[in-house]
């Protein structure tokens, strides 16, 4: 099952480049050794354009924000320059920058909507494979971890602990020994004996 897309730039300037994506535009990245720095997006798609053939087989990397405005302003602010100004293409606002090695984007404000990621969710949930996964021994060890532990004791566990199935449950006969128990040993506290004692003395 894909679960991503992976792109790759080519550069004459690697290192500055790698420096660029991760001061400049501020990507988050994992360290995988060599000074390879693999970059992680929240978002991505992937489109097919038409073309000619001296064009066809090519490919193209952009990227994409809801605020382009307010993107490029804080930018600049970082000291990285831009192209071209703002425009208008059609499908959305554009904008082009050259970063190190001479590597040209695109930057633009889509104006096409998809749809949400909570909804593509879900719908993956749903599929033969997800559900096939859920039933691995890596899943249900998963589900034993001290996370999933910690997520059982978050608010909707303490909801469910509410339920009438549960205050059924707390009123069992187990339930009421222990309250009798703790019962008893509250009144071996010492304000209790005391207590005793001066209604012993009150009686003689």
């Amino acid at each position: 099952m894909i679960k991503g897309i992976h792109g790759m730039f080519y550069s004459s300037q690697p290192d500055e480049l790698r420096a660029f994506l991760r001061d400049k535009l501020q990507l988050s990245a994992s360290d995988v050794g060599g000074g390879w720095l693999i970059f992680d997006l929240f978002e991505g798609d992937l489109g097919v354009h038409p073309s000619n053939d001296t064009q066809s087989g090519s490919h193209d990397i952009s990227f994409f924000t809801d605020d382009l405005a307010a993107t490029v302003a804080t930018l600049r602010l970082r000291g990285v320059a831009f192209d071209d100004e703002i425009a208008d293409h059609g499908y959305g606002l554009v904008t082009h920058l050259t970063m190190p090695g001479g590597v040209r984007v695109q930057l633009y404000q889509p104006r096409y909507e998809k749809r949400p990621l909570a909804a593509t969710a879900k719908k993956t949930a749903k599929t033969p494979a997800a559900k096939t996964t859920a039933k691995t021994p890596a899943a249900k060890k998963t589900a034993k971890t001290p996370a999933a532990k910690k997520t059982a004791k978050a608010p909707a566990a303490k909801t469910a602990a509410k339920t009438p199935s549960a205050k059924k449950t707390a009123k069992a006969p187990s339930a009421k020994k222990a309250a009798k128990a703790a019962a008893k040993q509250a009144a071996k506290a010492p304000a209790a004996r005391k207590a005793a004692k001066k209604a012993a003395k009150a009686a003689r």
